[in-house]
């Protein structure tokens, strides 16, 4: 597997989660369907929004706000940048950031990319099964973050310690049931180390 082909995102209501993920701008990169899997607490995953400056970061998480969204963290300077955290009316978490402090232009709800955080209990384990799988690494900082070379992907696929993610989101770590969500690539299907389920692209 060198490629990671798309994100599902299994949901109570698609056509709601649908007009939210419009109203967001992202109706185009996740893909939404039905599901009834009993789900709690955190569900071992987020995706990033990496936007070019705070303006940015602020007009979508507005967005995401005036479409029905839960705060969790409000976006703010840290040392690292600029970003806050909200939940999908689904029960999905989207972290929106940016790595400068600094606003450049008007604001715009425009993001650079979408990266998917993936929570392990063994960074360096769920590395080892990933590269076996044909995946090559970008960039790794030892048991902490590891993010793949996935250029031709709609999504970058990374993973972050789980306790370390929660904390970041600002969530309890505690989670059970499913992670509601789906990853496709062109060899599977599989499940990873965290329970993370693969499908064989269509």
């Amino acid at each position: 597997m060198t490629s990671f082909d798309s994100v599902t995102l299994e949901v109570d209501d698609p056509t709601a989660a649908h007009r939210f993920y419009t109203a967001f701008g992202l109706d185009t990169r996740v893909h939404l369907r039905a599901s009834e899997a009993p789900t709690a607490g955190f569900r071992g995953f987020a995706l990033s929004l990496t936007a070019s400056q705070p303006a940015d970061v602020d007009a979508l998480v507005d967005a995401a706000l005036h479409a029905g969204a839960t705060p969790l963290k409000p976006a703010s300077k840290s040392f690292w940048g600029y970003g806050g955290v909200v939940q999908a009316p689904d029960g999905t978490i989207w972290k929106v950031a940016t790595s400068t402090r600094k606003n450049t232009g008007a604001a715009t709800r425009r993001f650079d990319e979408i990266v998917l955080l993936l929570g392990a209990a063994d960074v360096a384990a769920s590395k080892e099964f990933y590269v076996d799988r044909g995946l090559a690494v970008a960039r790794s900082f030892g048991r902490k973050y590891v993010e793949f070379a996935t250029p031709s992907s709609p999504v970058k696929l990374a993973l972050y310690g789980r306790r370390a993610l929660a904390k970041d989101l600002g969530v309890p770590e505690d989670g059970t049931g499913s992670h509601r969500l789906a990853l496709a690539g062109p060899t599977g299907p599989f499940t990873d180390p965290d329970g993370f389920v693969w499908e064989t692209h269509a």
